[in-house]
């Protein structure tokens, strides 16, 4: 039946999403961002490659002539305004920009070997998100099959256990007024600045409630077993007397975590990125999110292998829930969430904001989606 509810529901609502494509903005296509990624970095290499190599090395002529002719002239002029946009970082792309490359397809402009280093740039506080993800994963599987052993009843009504990943949904509906209206609004009179909060500092604030997450997820789950323990009730089957809304803690410190970095996520890259690589920046948040469940799999796997290793008893291996050692996968997890957080400070430390040096276009698109926002 729930395959068919959304099978009606998706049917009845695709003519109205189909009705307002008049009205829809569309942008035309004009390259591939992931093109010009691998363009600027196959440049960069092989000029590298090739200014280190003894054949290529050139015999330097001094000139006679103290005064420059217009060819020179101009040729100054362009080498200014291309030191004037070059950034002090990620040098070796600069190598991409030559007047004579090997192939035409590998002719880089000064700007697209910029946009290329901000997109790089972001990579590292992309990667530090991962980890926050992998711990959402645990909302859809293991916390779902601990509130499986629980007492799901509310009164009259019994809440399946499936449905308990809408704790999260409802935590950020409830949350997200008040971050805006409260929490943002007070930052600003603290910092005395737009934002408040930059979107840095969110991301951290939600990698910080990830590991809290785990933690509370772990005490949770010793508490859930010892009542298993006295009740004699660890080799049955039976529903625990402990209620499920225990579980919930974890869904509303994870549902923080996620209301705080994937809202300062999507602005990072969104006002980060150049704009024609804007598109492949927001997307990257969704694939952070891909990549944190894949990870998730790889980790149980890979504890399940270490620990089943010499005979042991694999963690999460069995029929029974009460026989696995969820807490220490838990713990486990904070522990891992604890050094991504300190590997996403060495980063968002040393990261610069390129708010000075967007250009016309950039700057009129963010102040586009800044009166959308509003």
């Amino acid at each position: 039946m729930g395959f068919w509810d959304c099978h009606c529901n998706n049917s009845l609502l695709h003519p109205t999403l189909l009705l307002g494509s008049p009205t829809y903005r569309t942008k035309l296509p004009a390259g591939s961002p992931i093109t010009t990624m691998i363009k600027v970095l196959a440049s960069a290499m092989y000029n590298n490659l090739t200014a280190r190599s003894p054949s290529n090395a050139v015999t330097i002529i001094p000139s006679h002539t103290n005064e420059p002719n217009e060819g020179e002239t101009t040729r100054a002029k362009e080498k200014g305004t291309d030191e004037a946009l070059t950034s002090k970082s990620l040098k070796f792309l600069d190598k991409a920009v030559t007047s004579k490359p090997v192939h035409p397809v590998l002719q880089c402009t000064r700007k697209q070997v910029e946009e290329v280093k901000i997109v790089l740039r972001i990579l590292p506080i992309l990667m530090s998100t991962i980890m926050l993800n992998c711990c959402l994963a645990q909302l859809s599987t293991f916390s779902v099959q601990q509130a499986a052993t629980m007492n799901t009843n509310l009164g009259s009504l019994k809440v399946p256990p499936a449905s308990l990943p809408v704790f999260p949904v409802l935590f950020i509906m409830i949350l997200a007024p008040l971050y805006n209206h409260v929490i943002v609004p007070f930052a600003r009179k603290v910092t005395k600045t737009e934002m408040g909060i930059t979107h840095l500092q969110r991301i951290g604030i939600g990698l910080m409630f990830s590991i809290i997450a785990m933690a509370v997820a772990a005490l949770v789950e010793i508490k859930r077993k010892n009542v298993a323990a006295k009740h004699g009730l660890l080799n049955t089957a039976e529903p625990l007397p402990i209620t499920f809304l225990w579980v919930a803690m974890q869904y509303l410190f994870l549902g923080s975590a996620d209301l705080f970095t994937l809202a300062g996520m999507m602005e990072f890259f969104f006002t980060e990125a150049p704009l024609s690589m804007r598109s492949l920046a927001t997307a990257l948040s969704w694939a952070s999110l891909a990549m944190g469940y894949y990870l998730s799999s790889v980790l149980v796997d890979i504890v399940n292998g270490v620990t089943g290793a010499y005979r042991h008893r694999p963690w999460l291996v069995g029929t029974n829930l009460n026989h696995y050692h969820l807490e220490r996968f838990y713990w486990l997890m904070c522990v891992l969430s604890g050094v991504n957080f300190f590997y996403y400070l060495l980063w968002a430390s040393r990261y610069k904001y390129r708010s000075t040096e967007l250009d016309d276009d950039d700057l009129k698109e963010n102040q586009n989606y800044s009166n959308l926002k509003n």
